[in-house]
C-alpha cells in the first residue's frame, strides 16, 4: 500500500521542514500553496517535487480538496503544516493501512501545544480526527474556516497522537481570534442567523465556564486559564460581529 501526504501552506517557514521531515518516509508528499512570500516553497521542495501554486485561496476546505484530488496513493494522511508525526504514530499508520480491515479511515488523537504548555484538558485533548483513509473514501467540507473530513465508510481509531503547534504565543492567538470570528460571523449571516449584545455576551460566558470548568480547563493551569479568556473573546466578538452585520442588512449600508 501507498501514502500520500497532504498538505496546504502560505508562509509557514517556521514549522512546514518539521512537518515535512515526519513524513519524508511517505511514498508521496503533495503540497498545495496559496501565495507564500517567505522560505516556504523553497523548503517544501527540500522534500517534494509536487508543489502546486494557486492564484487564489477559496478557504481551507476547497484549498485542502484541491490538494487532495492531486493525490495517487492508496491511503491519504491529512496534516496541516504546524503538525508532526512521531516514530510510535509512524508505525501505528504503517500497520493500520497493512491490515485496515472493512475501515475506510481512521481517527487519531492530536495533541496540540497553547504558548509552550501541550494541553490535555480545555477540551483539546484527546480531539479525535479523521486524517488517515482509503483514497477515494473522502473528502474535506466546503467550509472556508471550520473544514472537516466526510468520511464514507467505517471508521478505526488509532492511539498514538499527531503533534500540534497550536498557538506560539498570545500576539499570535488574537490575531487567529480576529480572522476567525469574522469568517465564522460571516458564515452565519449568509445562514440567515442573527444576534444581539446580549447574544454575545451569553456565548462568551459560556464558552468561557465550558472550557475552563466543564472541560477541566483549570488542571491546565496558568495557559488553561487563558486558553478559557481566549475562547469566550472568540465566542463573544463572532456574535458581536454577527449582529453588527444584522444591523448594516437592516440600515441597507450593505
Amino acid at each position: 500500500m501507498t501514502l500520500t501526504v497532504i498538505t496546504t501552506t502560505r508562509d509557514n517557514e517556521r514549522t512546514i521542514r518539521r512537518c515535512l521531515e515526519s513524513v519524508a518516509w511517505a511514498d508521496e508528499i503533495v503540497v498545495v500553496d496559496s501565495g507564500s512570500t517567505d522560505l516556504t516553497l523553497e523548503i517544501t521542495r527540500e522534500f517534494t517535487a509536487k508543489v502546486h501554486q494557486t492564484p487564489d485561496f477559496p478557504g481551507h476546505g476547497p484549498q485542502k480538496n484541491r490538494a487532495l484530488a492531486r493525490a495517487s496513493g492508496d491511503w491519504v494522511l491529512s496534516l496541516d503544516s504546524d503538525e508532526w508525526v512521531t516514530p510510535e504514530l509512524r508505525s501505528e499508520l504503517q500497520a493500520a493501512m497493512a491490515a485496515p480491515g472493512d475501515h475506510a479511515a481512521f481517527l487519531m488523537p492530536r495533541r496540540s501545544s497553547f504558548c509552550g504548555r501541550f494541553m490535555r484538558h480545555s477540551g483539546w485533548w484527546p480531539d479525535y480526527l479523521p486524517r488517515l483513509w482509503r483514497r477515494g473514501a473522502a473528502r474535506f467540507s466546503e467550509d472556508h474556516t471550520h473544514d472537516r473530513v466526510i468520511v464514507d465508510g467505517k471508521l478505526g481509531q488509532l492511539t498514538q497522537p499527531i503533534l500540534h503547534e497550536a498557538v506560539t504565543d498570545l500576539e499570535q492567538m488574537l490575531g487567529k481570534i480576529n480572522m476567525y470570528s469574522s469568517s465564522s460571523a460571516a458564515m452565519f449571516h449568509r445562514e440567515g442567523r442573527r444576534a444581539s449584545l446580549a447574544t454575545a455576551l451569553v456565548h462568551g460566558g459560556w464558552a468561557f465556564f465550558r472550557t475552563y470548568v466543564l472541560r477541566l480547563g483549570f488542571l491546565d493551569g496558568r495557559e488553561g486559564f487563558m486558553l478559557a479568556v481566549i475562547n469566550a473573546e472568540n465566542s463573544y466578538y463572532r456574535y458581536a460581529k454577527l449582529a453588527l452585520l444584522g444591523d448594516k442588512r437592516v440600515t441597507g449600508d450593505e
